[in-house]
């Protein structure tokens, strides 16, 4: 272990799995560099909150097959593409049909490989951990997407709560598509002596995409209905319907971001996660009380084949060389 008792990063152990533990002053974080880059763990541990929904041991296997509704996974491409296919350049790539119900891919494979751990440590104001997953032959996304990049994530904590950095670089000759999004599962209730009903929650949304029986966006709009009004504008309870909806992200005061309220308490916790996102995805697993996923999102669910103009659905490339890179942070307001 680097650092002291109460600031450092050492390689460890959660529930069985390689991590890299983080620890600053009343904050820890677990990192999960086997199991898709995850950040499995952010708590703190002077008031026993658990920010985010970590597996219990019953979930150990599921979580091992699909590491994605627990902790802040990585996605690439992100969310459905229709019959699996994503044309690009005037070529059509299949991916697998991985969800029977809807004839569709789901969320890629980026969150289901094993990751490189770069470095990790401590300097005078963080103590951090990088990962990062390369893009190659020897990938098994390369098959059925054959673009080289590679994905970097550096979180870091501090007494500002938890940074994150996400790099993309594109290590091929042709352009690429640049589709990334977070599948952050985020427990409401975060604090061991309140329930779901103390829980409101605030989004930057802007306008409700239309979403098809097959899960994937018309391209039209919905009006909101005044239940995402409150989400949007003063906070609403995170289960106040069975969610599954698309939004577009519309800034407020300069920030895109989420805001968890534990009213009995009255902390606050923000997920602000920057500019760059122009979508949301929020997901309530059905309603049931417990977490909830605010889903950053680069494009649009199933962009490529979309005819809207690009920029509107965040379908952008990235030229051979070029690097795309964004910051989000977790961190408590009182």
């Amino acid at each position: 272990m680097t650092g002291t008792n109460t600031h450092g990063a050492y390689e460890g152990d959660y529930q069985g799995m390689k991590a890299v533990w983080l620890k600053w002053g009343r904050y820890e974080a677990a990192m999960l560099p086997e199991y898709g880059g995850n950040l499995i763990a952010f708590r703190d541990i002077e008031n026993a909150y658990q920010f985010l929904h970590e597996p219990k041991e019953e979930e150990l296997e599921s979580f091992k097959k699909s590491p994605v509704i627990h902790g802040i996974p990585v996605l690439y491409p992100p969310n459905r593409y229709e019959d699996g296919k994503i044309p690009w350049n005037g070529q059509e790539f299949q991916l697998p049909v991985n969800e029977p119900g809807s004839g569709n891919h789901l969320h890629g494979y980026l969150h289901t490989s094993a990751w490189k751990v770069e470095d990790y440590g401590q300097t005078r104001c963080e103590s951090y951990v990088v990962v990062s997953s390369t893009i190659d032959e020897r990938h098994a996304m390369y098959q059925y997407l054959p673009f080289r990049f590679t994905v970097r994530l550096r979180y870091a904590l501090s007494e500002d709560g938890l940074s994150q950095q996400l790099f993309l670089r594109n290590d091929g000759s042709d352009a690429i598509p640049c589709l990334l999004a977070f599948h952050t599962a985020i427990n409401a209730p975060f604090a061991p002596d309140s329930s779901a009903n103390d829980y409101r929650v605030k989004l930057t949304i802007g306008e409700r995409w239309e979403i098809s029986d097959r899960l994937l966006p018309t391209g039209k709009f919905q009006p909101l209905t005044p239940q995402e009004i409150q989400l949007r504008d003063e906070g609403i309870s995170p289960y106040f319907d069975d969610l599954n909806n698309h939004y577009t992200a519309r800034a407020q005061n300069g920030r895109n971001r989420m805001e968890l309220t534990d009213t009995r308490s009255g902390v606050t916790l923000v997920y602000d996660v920057g500019t760059s996102y122009k979508q949301w995805m929020i997901w309530n697993n059905f309603g049931t009380e417990g977490f909830f996923c605010p889903e950053p999102q680069i494009n649009l669910v199933n962009a490529p084949k979309s005819s809207l103009p690009a920029e509107d659905i965040g379908l952008f490339a990235l030229q051979p060389g070029e690097i795309w890179e964004a910051t989000a942070r977790l961190y408590v307001k009182r």
